[in-house]
């Protein structure tokens, strides 16, 4: 299925009923008097998080999703029925704004999470409700309640425990192919990964499995938009752990030490740009293909690691040297970090007065 991170939506909230202007003409009743029954209350728009899904590929053909409008109320006191909730099954990770404000409206993190995006209109009021001792034979009456409309930009920003960045051809594939089941594509030209990939780490039952996300190469000017961009830096947010590859293999250049710490500082002056915060991020600096290495670039890479005060290892995805020990460390790291630490907080009420757990008054008066 074609990976899509992004999509814009129309939601709609059900109008509630009108109320009912009736009265009561029963043949052995002494006293008629109102009997209009309320409108029923509009359906609301709920977002849920569905673990079954990891794009928002399903979305791309269809951009209007609308609740169920309520029924008019009836004669005899009896209340329209209230109109049915619509769902939209998004995959966990999603981010939810306003397209025209660009207000964040909450995020889906959860399995079966709900998040109401949409308010349904509450039922308008029969006559009966205006009776009085003063008023016997009211005629007034109202009409349902308008509902909430939105238009919403959608972003998945993929939930893993370990993110790999590097320039393109540092080796990140290669990793994820060997520590778990994923296949993304290798190649030996620049951009070979696409779309993120997700890979599940279970070396044994001793071991606890870890999710590991192949991101495609960044390149400088990636946080302004070059390359690949900020379409797949948003998905680095979400990593509890950073693996920073750098090629250690041998090349052409004149100054293989400096090319090597240029090439580190090139995507953590990335990274910086999108978000300050992902430096502060527990981060590994890897050196690759150390089955072909370049010793200057092995003892510049090391140099720099240890002046950053980072752990600097060497692997070899083709031979397997140094994976064991690498798996070891980042189990051992993400132990120490809740996921909670690196969620965003969301907005304490879901959008449209209603709560991301359903509670709330849901009418838009």
């Amino acid at each position: 299925m074609t990976f899509i991170d992004e999509a814009t939506i129309d939601v709609q909230g059900g109008r509630g009923g009108n109320g009912c202007l009736a009265f009561r003409r029963e043949k052995f009743v002494a006293q008629g008097g109102p009997s209009g029954g309320d409108g029923g209350k509009g359906g609301s728009v709920w977002l849920v998080g569905d673990e079954g899904l990891n794009t928002l590929y399903h979305l791309r053909f269809r951009s209007l999703f609308a609740a169920q409008r309520g029924r008019h109320g009836e004669g005899s006191n009896k209340t329209g029925r209230s109109g049915k909730d619509q769902e939209v099954r998004v995959p966990l990770g999603t981010q939810i704004f306003d397209a025209e404000t660009g207000d964040v409206l909450g995020e889906v993190m959860e399995a079966g999470q709900r998040l109401r995006v949409a308010a349904g209109g509450d039922g308008g009021r029969g006559n009966a409700r205006f009776a009085s001792a003063t008023n016997q034979a009211p005629r007034r009456h109202e009409p349902g309640w308008e509902a909430e409309e939105r238009r919403l930009r959608l972003e998945l920003r993929l939930l893993a425990d370990v993110g790999t960045v590097g320039l393109p051809n540092a080796g990140k594939s290669t990793l994820i192919r060997r520590l778990s089941a994923a296949k993304p594509k290798v190649a030996d030209y620049p951009f070979t990964t696409l779309v993120p990939q997700l890979g599940v780490v279970s070396r044994s039952l001793f071991h606890e499995p870890f999710v590991i996300a192949d991101l495609p190469g960044l390149i400088a000017g990636a946080a302004q938009g070059a390359g690949l961009g900020t379409r797949f830096l948003r998905h680095v947010e979400r990593c509890r752990v950073l693996v920073h590859l750098v090629d250690l293999s041998v090349g052409v250049e004149e100054d293989p030490g400096r090319r090597a710490v240029a090439e580190l500082e090139t995507v953590e002056g990335e990274l910086t740009a999108f978000k300050a915060d992902l430096m502060r991020r527990p981060r590994i600096i890897v050196g690759s293909k150390v089955d072909v290495a370049d010793p200057e670039r092995q003892e510049a890479l090391a140099e720099a690691a240890r002046q950053r005060g980072l752990d600097y290892r060497e692997i070899s995805s083709a031979t397997g040297a140094g994976l064991d020990e690498l798996s070891d460390e980042l189990e051992r790291l993400l132990a120490e970090i809740s996921p909670q630490e690196l969620t965003p907080e969301s907005p304490e009420d879901g959008a449209g007065g209603g709560s991301g757990d359903g509670s709330g008054d849901g009418g838009t008066r």
